[in-house]
Formats: C-alpha cells, structure tokens, sequence
C-alpha cells in the first residue's frame, strides 16, 4: 500500500509522500522489512501497482513462484536495467541467499522460471559466490510516483559509476523514504537518497562501512534488532554489515 498521511482517506492533490515523511521527520531506522531470501526477476517494463501479478508470467507459474517465495520467506522483485531497453530477448533471474550467495540463471519463456523456482527452494544454498554487490534502487512510480521522481535519478547515478553492479528494481516498501536503495547479498536498505548521497553510500559500503545517516535496516533481522546494530554502527563505526562485533551484537553476546 501506498504510504500516505492517512489510509481511510485519500491524500490531497499534488500530495507527495516523501515530501510529507521528510517535513514530518518520520524515522526511518528499523523500517526495512524482514527477509530471508529473494527472488529478482528481469522484466524491462512497464510494471503494474502489483508488479510481479501483472508481469505478463502466466498464472500457474506465477503461483509456483508465489508459493516458493512464501515457504522461504523471499521477496520477489523485478529488475530492469536504467534507461530504455528492448523488451525481447533473454533476460535474467537471479536468487540471493542468507548465507550471501548469488545465483543467476537467465529466462525466456515462462517455463524456464521453473529452476528459479528451484534455486529459491535450495535446502542447501551455494557457497558464496557473489562477485560484488547488486545494487536495487526502487523505481516503481506506478506504486508511488515518489519512487520514479526520487529513485530514477538515482538509479541513473549508480548506474554510472556501477553500470554492472546497478539495477532498478520494483516496490521495496517505505515510499515515503524515496529514494530507496537496497544492497545485496547483505541486505541492507538505505533511505531518502538522492544522488549525490546515494553514491557516496555506495562508496563508503563498499569499503566495508555502513552509513548509518541513510540506513533503514538490515533485512536479515527484525525492527528492533536493526535499531541495535545501528547503534553499534554509531558507537564503534564506521563497520562492515557483517563486522564480528555486528554479529555478536545480534547473537546476545556482550
């Protein structure tokens, strides 16, 4: 559901949520919702409010997928790259597990989404395999226009320094916190970016810190474990997302 000031009623015109969250300094710390695995597929466009439901994936699939991301606790995104881009051709799939793995297939009929499926029920995930991190901003103007308005250009912005490693991606949860960046294998969900700030959280993650300033959370944990780490990220910072104090700090130990 759209964020908006109040869900009986609908927002005035012109209302923007993200505008609304920041006037009203809502916090956003504790707000990236829980996740074990997820579930990325490539789909170039356009996306519906219920972007995976109105995917074009036929139904029985669909359910397939469904069902598999429920019993793993997953959250299905679709990707596209930025900027305009064919429709046709093959395009990818990919499963990001707890233990940090990354594994890529890729799909051109429905059927091949079956060793998805697959991936995503893995009992045993890889080791892993990831070779740097995918960066997921949030685009989903359909859902909210505050995504597209705040998340494209920052999608664009990552994309030109990690045209690799950057992607757009579908409805992560918290408009009202466009722009919306998550980072995989780890997890972590950074909030109200705009461009220059998000490339900057970028950078110091990838040298092993997490920018607390934008930081919503970790997914891997729930609300209040992720208000905790954050305070150790203030405190004993700037740490990695999986620095062995972070870990000790969410085993209970002292």
């Amino acid at each position: 559901m759209t964020d908006s000031p109040d869900a009986a009623t609908p927002p005035p015109a012109g209302f923007r949520c993200a505008v609304a969250a920041r006037e009203r300094d809502d916090p956003q710390l504790g707000s990236a919702p829980q996740t074990r695995r997820w579930l990325l597929l490539e789909h170039r466009g356009p996306w519906q409010i219920d972007a995976l439901a109105g995917s074009g994936i036929a139904a029985p699939m669909l359910d397939l997928l469904g069902r598999t991301a429920q019993a793993q606790n997953a959250r299905p995104l679709l990707i596209r790259r930025p900027g305009r881009t064919e429709a046709a051709g093959r395009r990818s799939w990919a499963v990001a597990y707890e233990n940090g793995a990354l594994r890529w297939g890729s799909w051109r009929v429905d059927d091949d989404l079956r060793a998805a499926a697959d991936a995503l029920a893995d009992p045993s995930p890889p080791r892993v395999t990831s070779t740097g991190p995918l960066l997921l901003a949030c685009t989903h103007g359909l859902h909210d226009v505050c995504c597209a308005l705040r998340g494209r250009p920052v999608a664009a912005a990552l994309a030109q320094e990690w045209p690799e490693s950057t992607w757009e991606c579908s409805h992560v949860g918290g408009d009202r916190f466009a722009a919306n960046l998550v980072v995989l294998p780890d997890g972590i969900y950074y909030g109200n970016l705009d461009p220059d700030s998000a490339v900057e959280t970028v950078r110091a993650h990838l040298r092993g810190e997490v920018p607390v300033q934008h930081l919503r959370g970790m997914t891997r944990v729930p609300p209040p474990a992720q208000v905790a780490v954050a305070a150790v990220h203030r405190r004993f910072g700037p740490l990695s997302a999986e620095d062995d104090l972070i870990n000790r700090t969410l085993s209970g130990e002292q």
